[in-house]
């Protein structure tokens, strides 16, 4: 017996003894208030009016709610997808189109009845192994993507294996027939079909259209029982047409390679300009890769080096130089200037010439490729002037050419120049430049003195040029710039049988955290046929480690050959009675 029934026990006798009901024993007295258990009630009975009130809204007056739950168990809003645009070159070649596939995917939980060798063939055709399938699987319970962009034959076999809860969804692989060929230029897509890289990436919202949707019913398993309606038709991609010609692309890439195996050289780039219209005819770059199969892809191989990649342009920048002085009236073709002794001090800094030359001509400053003579040339001109004609040329503005990644260079404000800055930045060194900038400004002197935009999209009409210097000044520079091609200059490997060519050889060191090292760039920029130029090339090769490195005999030879087969695919004439190449055993070498 505890304590509080002997205490209970004799609470009841005490109350019975003296005549009182067991219930008015203090023991049991309620000291809580009463108002208390009536807010509790009324709570209570809120509480279910409040419940037969929503009752009645739901399912009498308001039904929405409870047909869009219901809807949901059943209706399904399915994505219908558009097809992304084409991409072709100038004559219609297709260079990217998207090809109909699959998507594997699963409800996992009703996946995991199927038999093991049913899973084991998934697996297979999956080309994974069965851990990894089952990995996949055990990440959710409700969905997930097993595999995407499985070819239709793959898919078809799948569907056969008739497992439960194994399911294809319809989308598009981007298939891109050049390959190699053709990847910094026309990038390719992720698995979502987005653009990545090149036209894909910059053209997306164009070529990517606009995907439609449309309801419809399925049942437990997800199967389609009825269309319900159309919500948004889909509204395929548009189809771009590039000026890119495939015919020269493949002749650039195949020279490219040739030469950068040739010269052992760790990469190089080469672009083609059309000289009438500023389309881009060809542009390569190695490294490359081919955008059908890009595992293990690396930084060096997506790398459109001629529009992201910069370096001295070195003695190809001359040109500019002398055309500005004939600009000016400064002097003309012929005047004399003295080179000797091959060397020229100017503060306490000393520029110089590969070879000294005595007296020369302006016009064989330019075949010689003096520094020492265009360097004179520059400091009788102010930095004002130069710099206002290189910003003109386009050096040091991003190119706009709606291509993702192209690069301003760089051309320091004329106002911090030096004089030993003004006299190197004359041929080339203390600026950047791509190899597209390079060869744009080429266009000058093929186009009689007026330069026009770039574009990668073939165009209707040609467009119209601004003037940067005068149709003599431009006839004057190409007279100059055949010389650097023919006997006595330093670029004679760049000679075409039957076509006059003209150029300018560009070597320089390279910069590495800030410092000049021993590592070249050769590059040649030049335009044929020199009696009416069609196109300009632009050559770089990239750190040649093999017998030379001097633009001339590196880059040379690549420009005559990307040229010689150029022009014979545009059907260009012949200009020149000379079918034979003259190179002399002593080449002149430009100066760095």
């Amino acid at each position: 017996m505890t304590r509080a029934t002997t205490r209970s026990g004799s609470a009841s006798r005490v109350a019975a003894s003296k005549g009182l009901p067991f219930s008015s024993s203090p023991v049991l007295a309620v000291k809580l208030p009463s108002w208390r258990s009536r807010l509790v009630l009324f709570l209570l009975f809120a509480a279910f009016v409040a419940l037969i009130g929503r009752a009645l809204w739901l399912q009498g007056i308001s039904n929405e709610f409870l047909q869009k739950q219901g809807a949901v168990r059943y209706a399904r809003t399915l994505e219908l997808p558009a097809t992304r645009g084409k991409i072709t070159d100038r004559n219609g070649q297709v260079l990217a189109s998207s090809l109909p596939v699959k998507a594997i995917w699963a409800i996992p939980e009703d996946v995991s009845e199927a038999p093991k060798d049913k899973l084991r063939e998934l697996a297979r055709l999956l080309e994974m192994n069965e851990r990894d399938l089952q990995s996949k699987l055990d990440s959710d319970r409700s969905f997930v993507y097993l595999k995407r962009q499985v070819e239709q034959d793959i898919a078809d076999k799948i569907v056969k294996l008739g497992i439960s809860g194994i399911y294809t969804r319809k989308e598009y692989k981007r298939f891109y027939p050049q390959g190699e060929v053709m990847a910094h230029i026309v990038g390719f897509t992720n698995v979502e079909d987005v653009g990545q890289e090149g036209i894909e990436l910059a053209a997306q919202k164009s070529l990517a259209g606009t995907t439609g949707s449309r309801r419809v019913i399925k049942d437990r398993l997800g199967r389609i029982v009825e269309d319900i309606e159309a919500i948004r038709e889909p509204h395929d991609g548009k189809d771009m047409v590039l000026s890119l010609d495939s015919k020269i692309q493949y002749i650039v890439h195949t020279q490219l390679k040739e030469a950068v195996e040739k010269n052992n050289a760790k990469a190089g780039g080469v672009v083609v300009l059309d000289v009438k219209t500023g389309e881009v005819l060809a542009l390569a770059n190695l490294p490359t890769y081919n955008p059908n199969q890009r595992s293990g892809l690396t930084g060096a191989q997506l790398r459109n080096r001629v529009l992201t990649d910069t370096f001295e342009p070195g003695s190809a920048m001359k040109a500019f130089t002398v055309a500005l002085a004939l600009e000016h009236r400064l002097v003309t073709p012929s005047t004399p200037i003295q080179t000797a002794p091959g060397r020229l001090t100017i503060g306490t800094a000393t520029i110089g010439d590969a070879h000294p030359h005595g007296v020369l001509s302006v016009s064989e400053v330019i075949q010689k490729s003096s520094n020492v003579g265009t360097a004179k040339l520059a400091l009788q001109m102010q930095p004002q002037e130069m710099w206002e004609m290189f910003t003109t040329l386009g050096f040091g503005q991003q190119p706009r050419v709606g291509f993702p990644g192209a690069v301003a260079g760089r051309v320091r404000p004329y106002k911090s120049w030096r004089p030993i800055e003004q006299a190197t930045m004359s041929y080339g060194h203390g600026m950047s430049v791509s190899l597209l900038q390079l060869a744009r400004s080429y266009l000058v002197f093929a186009r009689d003195g007026d330069l026009i935009p770039v574009t990668f999209q073939k165009l209707a009409e040609p467009p119209v040029g601004h003037r940067i210097f005068s149709e003599k000044t431009a006839r004057d520079m190409r007279a100059m710039l055949e010389s650097v091609t023919q006997p006595g200059g330093t670029a004679p490997q760049a000679q075409v049988p039957g076509y006059r060519v003209a150029g300018k050889t560009g070597t320089a060191l390279k910069i590495v955290g800030g410092h000049y090292v021993k590592k070249y760039v050769a590059s040649f920029v030049g335009f044929a046929p020199v009696s009416n130029p069609r196109i300009v090339v632009a050559v770089m090769i990239d750190e040649p480690t093999a017998k030379s490195y001097y633009g001339g005999t590196v880059a040379g030879p690549v420009f005559a050959a990307v040229a010689a087969n150029a022009l014979r695919a545009l059907n260009v004439p012949p200009d020149s009675t000379v079918t034979d190449i003259i190179v002399p055993k002593d080449t002149v070498q430009e100066s760095l």
